[in-house]
């Protein structure tokens, strides 16, 4: 069977879809594109934040609706298959709103599925995080249960390092009695990408060569990892509603001194990597491989520094899976969509938090 997932990520800068076909005895990625997001809407949907009017929310929901249904038809045409031949569609949305911490969990997430359902023709599942938030849990990190699907063989100890504007690790015992675990470590590209947009006016520092020019100021990663979130215990997420510009800014002036942007940089480079090695080191001591995906995947220098940081253990990226890093979040909302229709649940409780496993998403259909 074939589904399409549909994925924009922390970064906010494309809709990543993933057309995948479920065997009884495989999983095969079919056929991956990524379509950037213009400056404009994707600078407009950064801008988004509890105190946005409900006018501007309304209107984006909207506009990316639209752009994710644009994304699902132009995927099936390159694919050149038969949108009929689609069972449905797996749309993550766009994250506008996390705090997981508040009195009650308030997860927000945009690119409205009536639009999706409407303009494809095709059943849209949507809205995948507030039915464990219903149930007591953060809504996040959903991938997990998709790791386990994927990636889980009993033979080995795995950790699936996901690296996108946050970091998330998803642990894979080969012991069978032993559930799967994971949560956000903290941030991953999107401190990075946040301080090199307002220093150098592009999207990101790629292979981290402007981070790779400056010095690690060690009194200023030490306050970075002084931060509450890095200490406290799993089940956790976070987002861009915590880790952000202001973030930065607010630990600087701590700092009552002045640093150079580069080497603030750099240091925030050190910073993701260090809350993605000690999250590993507490939590998965055993770990024999780790599996990287996302964005990070892509940065150079950022695996050989994790390699360095990881010691003996084997570093691999989802390639030597037969996956795109790239592709792998938005497979996973393919896969929910897939489990919703199938009416098995979707969530894990020793992630989330959640007090028992529900059914994930909303159906629609035109």
């Amino acid at each position: 069977m074939l589904y399409i997932g549909l994925m924009s990520g922390t970064s906010m800068d494309a809709v990543d879809a993933a057309l995948v076909q479920f065997n009884e005895t495989s999983t095969l990625l079919i056929a991956f594109e990524e379509y950037p997001l213009d400056p404009g809407i994707r600078l407009g949907v950064r801008n988004l934040s509890a105190t946005s009017s409900i006018y501007e929310v309304s209107r984006y929901d909207a506009v990316l609706g639209n752009l994710f249904a644009e994304a699902a038809i132009n995927l099936i045409q390159k694919a050149g298959i038969n949108p009929d031949s689609v069972t449905a569609i797996g749309s993550h949305g766009q994250t506008i709103l996390h705090l997981p911490e508040n009195d009650h969990t308030s997860t927000m997430q945009i690119g409205d599925p009536n639009i999706i359902a409407l303009k494809t023709g095709i059943k849209t599942v949507a809205d995948f995080r507030r039915m464990d938030t219903a149930a007591g849990g953060q809504g996040a990190p959903l991938a997990p249960a998709f790791h386990e699907y994927l990636f889980r063989d009993y033979q080995h100890n795995y950790v699936i390092l996901n690296i996108g504007g946050i970091a998330n690790i998803t642990i894979l015992s080969k012991q069978p009695d032993a559930p799967v675990t994971g949560f956000d470590t903290g941030p991953g590209n999107g401190l990075l990408d946040d301080w090199n947009q307002l220093h150098n006016g592009t999207a990101m520092d790629k292979d981290s060569a402007w981070a790779s020019g400056g010095s690690v100021d060690h009194p200023l990663l030490n306050q970075f990892l002084a931060d509450p979130y890095f200490r406290t215990i799993p089940p956790k997420s976070t987002g861009r509603d915590y880790f952000n510009l202001a973030w930065i800014q607010s630990q600087i002036s701590r700092q009552d001194r002045n640093i150079e942007p580069r080497d603030v940089m750099a240091t925030l480079f050190k910073l993701t990597i260090q809350n993605i090695v000690s999250a590993i080191g507490i939590h998965a001591p055993d770990t024999e491989t780790i599996i990287i995906c996302g964005g990070g995947a892509r940065n150079q220098i950022m695996l050989a520094e994790l390699k360095r940081s990881l010691g003996d253990r084997r570093i691999m990226t989802t390639t030597e899976k037969g996956y795109s890093p790239d592709a792998i979040e938005a497979m996973t909302f393919a896969w929910l969509a897939k489990q919703r229709l199938d009416l098995k649940r979707g969530n894990l409780p020793a992630v989330t938090g959640a007090r028992k496993e529900v059914f994930l998403g909303a159906v629609y259909q035109s």
